[in-house]
């Protein structure tokens, strides 16, 4: 490389800049973009939101960290991306004229998906083993997710792949044959971070899965093809399966779980299988604890907060929780041992539009009745807007889902993953109920907790619930108790 070739490099580097999928969660591997806010050719400024995202956990506005014009837009909305895989190009220089051909060098802070290359090439050793990681989803490999079509790129000003300029087109390479990931001279086997996580959360060993991956690097479709197991061979006699008709495909509306619908999925499904649950109920006359909502909501010291039942049931639980701190615990299963939590993260589980997420109120057994009520009103609204950050939903202790706004008299919840304990609040309504030996109408609702067994034992649960229920029968409890 001549002294002229380094320099165009080094300013055609420092001109183009790429803004990658960050991690916005914690230890997240992926995200999908479901709306780009500016398009090629547009002007950005440093901090300004170019695109929404949406992970597992939450949809997140992503703002751009540096000045220019946008030069190239990676992905189209509805693309799932890695992490640390490059989004968008910005030109920080656009009145500088067309860019100079550059070839671009990857170094250790920085990944660029690789050209192709003839299928005899190998990768190098400080290739597979000698980058160091600084977000989750950079390294060696090329990204598993898929590109839209670029355009063809003819004569010498076409830009490279990465905007910096244009390179001889290289010969079409040999297709070449799914190979076994073996490792390279002195390395583990060719695969991008979030692809060595999947294979590890699914027991997998990543040097028998066969790589179909450019120069034998494994991607995600190979190691849940290694996952999968290999049905028995039908017997020869099995009659085929009838198709479906078409009319009644015609009928059908299939919907890609993703996003947050797809982890509360794998969530509820791992919570259900792993923590041994035991629920239970009980039905209580709340018609007291009714009659207090209604003279807090025209307390002065109440103006401008919401009010209602649910507030009182929060407030009852923590109460219930300060008399029984030892229901308050997360299980450590590498460690074999309970961790008691010294402080309530208040989960509140709420429906929005791409399903149901569950932000919690932080040391909520610490607040007062108009700080819990200020709290909980900021978690709805936001939840409902769809602006709930991965951080307001990572460690809760214990929730509470209130499924009497649906009309529903009670259920049996699955535990939040990592958590102890959680209360399922009915619909309360009107019920003949024996009140000082006669049968009036009461205001009744029924409670149903569902606790982790290996952490609380009946006698603890049923302390727990029938304490919740004695707060909500007579609120003046809240004082004599709390």
């Amino acid at each position: 490389m001549t002294a002229s070739t380094a320099n165009a490099n080094t300013a055609n580097d420092q001109r183009f800049r790429e803004f990658k999928m960050p991690d916005v969660g914690e230890g997240l591997t992926e995200a999908e973009i479901l709306k780009w806010y500016v398009a090629v050719g547009d002007t950005v400024s440093d901090g300004q939101v170019v695109c929404e995202v949406e992970t597992a956990k939450a949809a997140v506005e992503l703002p751009i960290p540096f000045d220019g014009a946008v030069h190239d837009l990676r992905f189209d909305e509805g693309v799932t991306v890695d992490v640390g895989t490059a989004i968008i190009v910005v030109d920080t220089r656009p009145g500088a004229g067309p860019a100079e051909p550059a070839a671009v060098v990857p170094d250790q802070q920085t990944y660029y998906p690789p050209k192709e290359q003839p299928a005899e090439e190998e990768p190098s050793p400080e290739e597979g083993e000698g980058r160091k990681a600084v977000l989750v989803g950079y390294g060696a490999a090329p990204s598993s997710t898929k590109r839209r079509a670029r355009k063809p790129q003819t004569g010498a000003g076409a830009p490279e792949l990465n905007g910096h300029g244009a390179a001889p087109a290289a010969p079409a390479p040999a297709p070449a044959p799914a190979v076994p990931a073996t490792a390279p001279p002195g390395g583990r086997a060719l695969a991008k971070p979030p692809v060595r996580k999947l294979a590890k959360d699914l027991g997998i060993d990543l040097a028998s899965v066969t790589a179909t991956g450019p120069d034998g690097t494994v991607t995600r479709e190979d190691v849940h093809a290694a996952a999968t197991p290999v049905a028995p061979a039908e017997p020869e006699t099995a009659p085929e399966a009838a198709p479906r008709p078409a009319e009644t495909a015609a009928r059908e509306i299939r919907t890609p779980i993703k996003g947050v619908r797809k982890a509360t999925a794998q969530a509820m499904v791992a919570s259900a299988f792993t923590a041994p649950h035991v629920t239970e109920f009980v039905t209580v006359d709340v018609t007291r604890t009714m009659k207090l909502v209604q003279e807090l909501k025209s307390d002065p010291d109440m103006a401008g907060l919401r009010v209602n039942p649910l507030l009182l049931v929060a407030k009852a639980f923590l109460v219930a929780i300060r008399r029984h701190p030892e229901v308050n615990a997360a299980w450590d299963e590498a460690n074999q041992e309970i961790v008691r939590k010294e402080y309530v993260n208040l989960g509140i589980a709420a429906a929005t539009p791409r399903g149901l997420i569950v932000p919690n109120i932080k040391d909520a057994g610490a607040k007062t009745l108009p700080e819990l009520s200020a709290a909980l009103g900021d978690l709805v609204s936001t939840a409902r807007e769809g602006k709930t950050s991965p951080a307001e939903m990572a460690g809760g202790t214990v929730t509470i889902t209130n499924v009497g706004v649906f009309g529903v008299d009670t259920g049996t919840p699955i535990l939040n993953p990592g958590e102890s304990a959680i209360l399922a609040f009915g619909t309360v309504k009107l019920q003949p109920w024996v009140h000082k030996g006669k049968v009036k109408p009461r205001q009744v609702t029924t409670l149903a907790l569902s606790f982790d067994h290996r952490l609380v034992d009946g006698e603890l649960g049923s302390k727990v619930l029938a304490d919740t229920a004695a707060v909500l029968e007579h609120p003046k409890r809240l004082i004599t108790w709390g």
